[in-house]
């Protein structure tokens, strides 16, 4: 089967030096509400990637994000978040990106070039078969990831994808891919735009969904969240008072003693 690069594709617009504000921003939203439709089609994919982070997550093992670009940002920003909101540990939840820490905030060229150094960058973390790897590359062809994952399938870890061009390289590679095709980009190739959505949009399933089920969320509340500013605290304290039919005043003692909303309910309700 050919594989055609969408992600590449001429825009479905031009001259777009010529339009106002007004039209550059209608037509970027335009373009943007196609973004949750091409998701919605990969969610038999998400599912079975989601199976496969759980039942490896549950077995003690960890999720690593290995990307290049925005692509590799996006899966850093998700590991970040999943301690402070979920209150795992900063190492269950990993996020990798070509050329770095110094490429989170500035390109690092031909960094998504290297076809080793993927692979190197798993094993300083020790990455073995109790694990899990998700490769993020909207165009698929990223050679730094799919180097990587082709290493991870020698070791037997499961490995996943997240891509928005169907039949890439990156998804022939993996086990557990997802395709979410969201066409040509406003401006032509600019990859953070609709394909950084999706990506985005598919992260928050796969960690959020993977959370809930190892049991962090209680209800529809956050309450192993860590406790590290005061929009926190006063939500935490909220938690209490509501769940445990007491004051605010209250629930701010008990958050104070305990440290952490879940343990705040266990006790109160055990006492």
């Amino acid at each position: 089967m050919k594989f055609t690069k969408t992600t590449e594709q001429e825009s479905n617009y031009n001259n777009l030096e010529k339009m106002s504000i007004s039209e550059l921003l209608y037509n970027i939203n335009k373009e943007d509400k196609t973004v949750p439709l091409a998701v919605e089609k990969a969610l038999p994919q998400i599912e079975k990637l989601t199976e496969q982070i759980v039942l490896k997550l549950k077995k003690g093992g960890r999720l690593f994000y290995i990307g290049a670009g925005t692509s590799g940002r996006l899966g850093i920003l998700d590991a970040s978040e999943c301690p402070p909101t979920f209150g795992v540990p900063h190492e269950l939840v990993i996020g990798l990106i070509a050329g770095g820490d110094y490429a989170i905030r500035k390109a690092v060229e031909f960094a998504e070039d290297s076809t080793n150094q993927g692979w190197k960058d798993l094993q300083e973390h020790q990455i073995s078969s109790k694990d899990v790897v998700v490769g993020i590359a909207a165009s698929g062809t990223t050679p730094y990831v799919i180097s990587a994952l082709e290493e991870c399938n020698n070791n037997d870890i499961v490995t996943g994808c997240i891509t928005c061009n169907q039949d890439s390289p990156l998804s022939l590679t993996t086990q557990f891919p997802i395709e979410v095709v969201v066409g040509p980009e406003f401006v032509t190739g600019s990859s953070r735009m609709k394909a950084g959505t999706a990506q985005k949009l598919v992260l928050n399933m796969l960690s959020t969904a993977s959370m809930i089920q190892l049991g962090r969320v209680k209800g529809n509340k956050m309450v192993d969240m860590q406790l590290s500013n005061n929009k926190l605290v006063d939500r935490g304290e909220k938690m209490l008072a509501s769940e445990l039919n007491i004051d605010q005043k209250t629930a701010s003692e008990l958050l104070k003693k305990y440290g952490n909303v879940r343990e705040a309910i266990k006790k109160f309700t055990n006492e």
